[in-house]
């Protein structure tokens, strides 16, 4: 299941709902029972959940007639659980790029792009090896599952899924930004072997050495 269509079914869920009427702006145990028309206890017991997943976090208390209220309101984390315009607007970009330098120059074009910005993204390391371990705690952020396996001189790096998946599906050179990107922040040369279709799959070879004894 992609992440987006992930994000869907949860959004749908009560946890989710409760997500969703945060995301227009703070509120108490009682004002959340009331749009959902549940107990406040079983409310309650949502936020724990979501307290725990780290997506929602108390802001303060809120005092008028009666027994002061906790307000809760959502944490940044919360925000990558909602669609953005970024998948959009990069489409577009590739597609743009295409039309400008043709099919057969849109791979290195794509290439050249990741590698600046790998170059730019500051991982830091005196041996290839040691940005290696940079460069994959940064993909992890961007919302990618990557495993190294040191080979010899080389690493392989191996992905459950694809940072990129919605523009890979449709445009397979994209990879070549992500090749680059690999190449610029690690500092040694990276060949991309990526599983491409419907469910793209990350596959990067990297020559960072030999391992240290």
């Amino acid at each position: 299941m992609t992440r987006a269509r992930w994000n869907e079914r949860f959004l749908a869920t009560t946890r989710g709902r409760i997500v969703a009427l945060l995301r227009a702006g703070s509120r108490t145990v009682n004002e959340l029972a009331a749009a959902l028309e549940l107990t406040d206890n079983a409310v309650r017991a949502h936020l724990a959940a979501l307290e725990r997943d780290g997506l929602v976090e108390q802001e303060g208390v809120r005092r008028g007639i009666g027994k002061p209220a906790h307000v809760f309101r959502l944490t940044g984390e919360a925000d990558s659980l909602f669609p953005h315009a970024y998948a959009f607007l990069a489409r577009e970009l590739v597609r743009e790029l295409r039309e400008r330098v043709g099919q057969e120059e849109l791979a290195s074009a794509l290439r050249a792009l990741g590698l600046r910005a790998g170059q730019g993204a500051g991982i830091r390391g005196a041996a290839a090896a040691d940005r290696l371990g940079g460069t994959l705690a940064l993909l992890e952020s961007l919302g990618a599952e990557v495993d190294a396996v040191q080979e010899g001189a080389r690493a392989r790096l191996q992905g459950q899924s694809c940072p990129l998946s919605e523009l890979v599906a449709e445009e397979p050179r994209t990879c070549g930004f992500l090749e680059g990107f690999l190449e610029g922040a690690i500092g040694a040369p990276v060949h991309q072997t990526c599983q491409h279709g419907p469910r793209p799959r990350c596959r990067f070879e990297v020559r960072t050495g030999a391992p240290a004894e």
